[in-house]
Parts: C-alpha cells; structure tokens; sequence
C-alpha cells in the first residue's frame, strides 16, 4: 500500500500525514510543549504532605502572560526577469525593484511606530532565500525601512541568504491531475529541504522563567511598563516610543511556494491545498507565533501597500488574468 498511489493522483507515500487527524490540533507540533508538571517540578514536602509546586493550568497561565509572541511576515520577492535560466540574471523588473522600495517603506513604518498606540515593533532580523531575486529584494527593503541599524538600541540583524529558503515545489497539490514520473521525482527532492525550512523558522518561543511564578499576581500582563518616558525627564525633549518585550519580529523574504506551503504547515491544514492560495509579488502573509503554541495567520498576500499599477503576481498584472 506504500507504493500504490493517492487516489491516482501520486504515490501514496508523498501524502503528508500530520500526526493527529484532522481538524484536531497538535499542541506539540514544534515539540516544545512543556513536559507535563510532574516531569517538569519538582514535589514539595514529603510524603503525605506533598505537593507540586504548580499546577498545569497555573504554569500554562503564566507562560501566556510572561511568555514571548513570535511575529513571523513573509515576504514573497518583487517581479524579476524569467527570461534566463540563470539565477544570477534572473534580475528584479523596474517595477520588481519598485515594490521591493515601498514594501521596505511600509515595513519601517511598523518599526519605527506612530504613537503609543501604534507603538514600534521589535523586528530583530531579515532573513532571505539564496535566489538572486529574493536577495535582491531583501536589500531594497532593508535599505527603505529608514532606520538606523542600531534603531531603539538593538540591531535590527540581516541574516545570511539560506538555501533552505530557496523556491520549489513543495509537495502535491490537490486538485491536480496525475504526477509525471518528473514532477514525483523533483517532489523527492525539493520537500525536505522545505519542510526543513518550516521546522527551522517556525516554533514557539522559549518557556519563561518559572522561578517567579508566585509573583506574576502582584505584575502586569506586559512585565513592565511600556509607556514612553516622561518628556520632563533630564535631556528629554519628547516622547520616546518603546517596543514591546514580550513581542519579537522577524522578516522572511522568500517565495511562493514556500509562503504557501508555511502557510498550510503553520495551521496545521493538509498541505497539499497550497496551490489554492496566491501571494503577489511583494506581499506580506503574517504569522503569530503565541507562547502556549497557538499559531494564527493576521494577513495572507497582503499587498495594501502597493498601487493597483504594481499589482503583479509573476508576469501578470493586475487581475484580469
């Protein structure tokens, strides 16, 4: 039967097969979860008069208020020249290069924040696929975020291109009619890399210190104050906005397959439904990440920031296509 084919459509084996069936949530999926509390803490007392320090549900309510939510925006790259075969010519457009610069535009605007309510978000790295139209777009939005490397005191990091991030075909998809020889074959190839990427990426945060668990009643949900200082304060002329601590971003410049392949493996859909979803050129798709492991997606091929003239998704323009 782990030869036969899926319903004539491709060798059964390639089927991805989540871990529980669905529609059922699998708390672990990045294997981060914590342990159960009896494995986790140690007992109090002796004998009779012994207790855990903890009970689950006081551990797991203290992860969510002390714990860090993970933003993960995934770009897919500007339009480039498909023309070549060759990576290395298979340059951005004028307009490619055009959505790349207001696609860095509308990122430093996140960054940077408009008020207190509107506050700055913490990015701390770019990263970037090793394809020469995903680098190239990545250095166009860096360069147009209009902040300084060291914005709020901490770097904002330009990670190194990784191939893991690289386009191809991710898995089948359904619907579709019966695989080539060929695409089986290239579905051999390209699927662990991709689903390497996802597990390298995309994961809760590392568990809050549970040392101080007894405190968190007398603290705030944020952990500290995140008010701006006081404009009265010496040398302070105005309001400083502050990021959040508890919210950590990163960018993600790649393409659309993978975007479209996250997106199924972060909310645990069969993957196998990618190619039902599109992602312009430049778009955002947008992840949370929460401390307890709930994964929601806030945009999909978001491309509010971008003229209805720059609208493109490959070599299409517009809509009508």
């Amino acid at each position: 039967e782990e030869d036969g084919m899926y319903h004539g459509l491709f060798p059964r084996r390639q089927l991805w097969r989540p871990r529980l069936e669905y529609p059922l949530w699998d708390n672990d999926w990045d294997q981060r979860r914590p342990p159960p509390i009896d494995k986790l803490e140690s007992e109090e007392g002796e004998g009779e008069n012994s207790k855990p320090k903890m009970t689950e549900a006081q551990r797991d309510r203290y992860i969510r208020k002390k714990g860090v939510t993970k933003h993960i925006i995934l770009i897919r790259h500007g339009q480039y020249d498909e023309s070549h075969p060759e990576d290395s010519k298979r340059l951005l457009t004028p307009l490619g290069r055009k959505q790349a610069e207001l696609t860095g535009v509308r990122l430093g605007k996140l960054i940077r924040g408009v008020n207190e309510e509107f506050g700055p978000c913490r990015v701390k790295v770019v990263r970037v696929s090793d394809l020469a139209r995903a680098k190239e777009t990545a250095d166009i939005i860096y360069d147009n975020m209009g902040v300084d490397n060291d914005f709020d005191g901490e770097a904002i990091e330009k990670g190194e291109p990784d191939p893991l991030l690289n386009e191809g075909r991710p898995c089948h998809h359904i619907p579709g009619g019966r695989a080539r020889a060929s695409v089986v074959k290239r579905t051999d190839e390209h699927h662990p890399r991709i689903e390497q990427a996802f597990r390298k990426y995309f994961f809760r945060a590392d568990m809050p210190d549970l040392s101080s668990v007894d405190e968190e009643k007398s603290e705030s949900v944020g952990g500290q104050d995140n008010a701006s200082p006081s404009a009265t304060e010496e040398g302070a002329t105005e309001k400083k906005l502050k990021t959040h601590p508890q919210h950590e971003f990163e960018i993600i410049v790649c393409h659309a397959n993978v975007i479209r392949y996250f997106f199924c493996r972060a909310l645990q859909l069969p993957p196998e439904a990618w190619l039902r979803l599109c992602t312009f050129n430049c778009s955002l798709t947008y992840f949370t990440i929460r401390p307890t492991g709930t994964v929601s997606c806030r945009m999909l091929g978001d491309i509010g920031h971008l003229p209805h003239e720059l609208s493109t998704f490959s070599m299409h323009t517009g809509f009508n296509w």
